[in-house]
């Protein structure tokens, strides 16, 4: 516990990944697609969806964190603390929080982390808890499928 990942490499948001997202979630908030609307409001530009912003930094920590993920159990305590926009670098950075062996599967445990998104400048623009059900040494689908 206490270990904390650097998740990279980053990944710069474009406008195209920003619409993209809004259109196949339904989002229909105009500050995210319509670049008129956005000029109108106190950021001067679209903003990217959060939920983008939330599923990249996810995203981001599944090499190092989840590679061995069962399930997610959930994700707490998101906070959205800076906006982001098209053009921004987003890195993210991993923090365990508690593990432990599963009482009803013992092949498994549990995994809390906390995870960090920073722009280019180093700002957090997000921050979350996620925890996860994890396969234990030597019991997960990557062993017998030789990867």
């Amino acid at each position: 516990m206490g270990d904390t990942f650097e998740h990279r490499p980053g990944r710069t948001i474009t406008d195209a990944d920003n619409i993209w997202m809004t259109l196949l979630t339904m989002n229909v908030q105009p500050v995210h697609f319509d670049a008129a609307y956005a000029a109108q409001t106190e950021w001067k530009k679209m903003l990217v969806d959060s939920t983008l912003t939330l599923a990249l930094l996810t995203g981001m920590s599944v090499r190092t964190v989840s590679a061995k993920v069962v399930a997610n159990l959930g994700w707490d305590k998101v906070r959205a603390t800076h906006p982001v926009f098209a053009g921004d670098t987003l890195y993210a950075e991993s923090t365990v929080l508690s593990k432990r062996e599963s009482r009803s599967r013992p092949t498994q445990g549990i995994v809390t982390v906390s995870t960090r998104g920073l722009n280019q400048n180093g700002v957090e623009v997000m921050s979350f808890e996620r925890t996860m059900l994890i396969h234990k040494r030597g019991h997960s689908p990557e062993d017998a499928a030789n990867y």
